[in-house]
C-alpha cells in the first residue's frame, strides 16, 4: 500500500458528529481523538492555509461555526474533509490526524496566541 510504512497510525474508527461539529477517530494503538471541526479547518494541510513556504502560512479566522460536510477517503492513508466554508484542498493523512490529536492542546493554543496578535477573532465578520 502506497503511503503506508509501518509507523503509520491505523486508524479503526471514524466519526463525524455533526451537532456538535467534532471528528472523532481512534486507531489501532488505542488513541481515541475528538478534534473540533473548527481545528481541523485552520490547521489544514493545504497550500491555501499553509502558504508555499515556511513563512507564508494564511492565519484562518472567522471558522467558529465551520463544520464537515463530507469525508472522502483517498486511497488508504488520507481522507480530504469537505468544509461547509467551501475549503475542501487540504488531504489529512492518517499520520497528520494522529499528530494533531497527540498535540492538540500545544497546537491550539499556538492558534489562540496567533489570533490575538493579529487582533483577529475565532467569530465571523
Amino acid at each position: 500500500m502506497a503511503g503506508l510504512t509501518t509507523d503509520t497510525p491505523h486508524p479503526t474508527e471514524l466519526t463525524l458528529h455533526q451537532a456538535s461539529r467534532v471528528l472523532e477517530i481512534a486507531f489501532a494503538d488505542g488513541a481515541r481523538f475528538s478534534l473540533p471541526c473548527e481545528y481541523l479547518r485552520v490547521l489544514s494541510p493545504s497550500a491555501e492555509v499553509r502558504g508555499h513556504g515556511v513563512g507564508n502560512e494564511v492565519l484562518q479566522v472567522g471558522k467558529i461555526n465551520v463544520n464537515i460536510r463530507a469525508i472522502e477517503p483517498v486511497g488508504h492513508y488520507a481522507v480530504k474533509l469537505v468544509f461547509d466554508d467551501g475549503h475542501d484542498s487540504g488531504l489529512f493523512s492518517w499520520q497528520y490526524l494522529y499528530e494533531l490529536g497527540a498535540n492538540y492542546d500545544a497546537y491550539w493554543q499556538k492558534y489562540l496566541n496567533e489570533l490575538a496578535a493579529a487582533g483577529a477573532s475565532r467569530e465571523p465578520l
